[in-house]
């Protein structure tokens, strides 16, 4: 246990007008069945009852700390809460989420019996409306449940792939400081949990697994497109800064291996962006994926071990022939769109490859489209 200075996990509770969910989500801190922590709850410049709420906690349970600051988006403030942390481990809960009664039990416990510098669990996609609803959803898979191991160096590198869910583990705030790990301070809410993720499953020696949910993922407060363009290209600066972590971190041959995941999960995310691009701006966040992707190319950046048929296409496209790939992400998006998306990329040879690969199960990756274990 900690000592009487200082708790032993530092949970971080980012804020911005939530006042809807933000009751359910610090009730469920109130209710752990582990005592030993602070709730730090970073309240980025809201307008609404949000700061008030927090309040409320404050007074009847000093475990929960507001730390208020002016507007400048998800980044910025997950970065004034690590500031802030002095737990031994620290763990993040969304402020429209909420965690299981035994959630931080868990966690601990694994990360204490592991040595572990990082511990994961999964968790709940949850809805409150029409009725309420809880579906289990797996970034630890079979594989991994139990085992403690190097991501990096290990020959099973899927959780790399998996939905960046930053929320369902603890990390030890040594491991973070000692690794820089930290958030890119860009505006508003925009892939920053991508990059802590990485950095988080590169620089970790220790990190283990458990099978337990031990959160809500609330899917009734989802974002819908993006309509900005000064957000569009969020998602390529977090690329950008995370090629960079790793050519400042690591030497050798981890930087061919961390390089060749980082490529692929790129064209994950890129393509997801994509897809939620309000469609005025899609055309010229291909062209600029088009000329990046090139230069990945040439510079032999991208492993191709890592694409399973479709992707390989998907890229090929993106870099040779962007017209192309537009073409087969609009047939995507039609009824029998997975189809519809191989033939305008390769015809009927790439559907042939990819069903083929599909049978076979080499996925390296074991990864769907959602982000879970497959």
């Amino acid at each position: 246990m900690s000592d009487t200075k200082h708790p032993l996990v530092s949970v971080l509770v980012p804020i911005y007008n939530v006042e809807r969910y933000l009751e359910r989500c610090l009730s469920s801190l109130a209710a752990q069945t582990f005592n030993d922590y602070e709730v730090i709850c970073v309240n980025d410049g809201s307008t609404d009852a949000s700061p008030n709420i927090v309040r409320g906690f404050a007074d009847r349970d000093k475990r929960f700390i507001l730390v208020n600051k002016e507007n400048s988006g998800y980044g910025a403030t997950m970065n004034v809460g690590l500031d802030r942390a002095r737990g031994r481990y620290v763990a993040i809960l969304e402020s429209d989420d909420f965690f299981d009664p035994q959630a931080l039990e868990l966690l601990v416990y694994a990360a204490e019996a592991a040595n572990a510098e990082v511990a994961k669990g999964n968790f709940w996609l949850y809805w409150s409306k029409p009725a309420e609803k809880r579906v289990p959803f797996s970034v630890v898979d079979g594989p991994m449940v139990g085992r403690t191991f190097c991501p990096r160096g290990d020959a099973d590198i899927a959780v790399f792939f998996r939905k960046s869910s930053i929320w369902s583990a603890i990390y030890r705030r040594d491991f973070l400081e000692k690794n820089g790990i930290r958030f890119l301070e860009t505006p508003g809410a925009s892939y920053q949990d991508v990059g802590f993720n990485f950095k988080v499953w590169a620089a970790a020696n220790r990190a283990t697994f458990i099978a337990d949910c031990v959160l809500c993922y609330r899917q009734d407060n989802e974002a819908s497109s993006v309509k900005s363009s000064a957000k569009a290209y969020c998602v390529c600066d977090e690329y950008q800064a995370m090629a960079e972590y790793v050519n400042e971190h690591f030497s050798g041959s981890d930087v061919t291996r961390l390089t060749g995941i980082l490529e692929r999960m790129k064209l994950d995310s890129y393509l997801w962006n994509y897809d939620r691009l309000d469609s005025s701006l899609r055309p010229a966040f291909v062209e600029r994926i088009s000329h990046e992707l090139a230069d990945d190319v040439a510079m032999g950046r991208v492993d191709r071990k890592l694409f399973e048929p479709g992707a390989a296409a998907d890229l090929d496209a993106l870099v040779s022939d962007p017209a192309r790939f537009e073409r087969s992400r609009r047939a995507y998006r039609a009824p029998g769109g997975a189809v519809l998306r191989y033939l305008a990329l390769g015809g009927v040879p790439l559907l042939r490859d990819a069903l083929s690969f599909k049978a076979c199960g080499q996925y390296v990756r074991r990864t769907n489209q959602e982000g879970a274990a497959l």
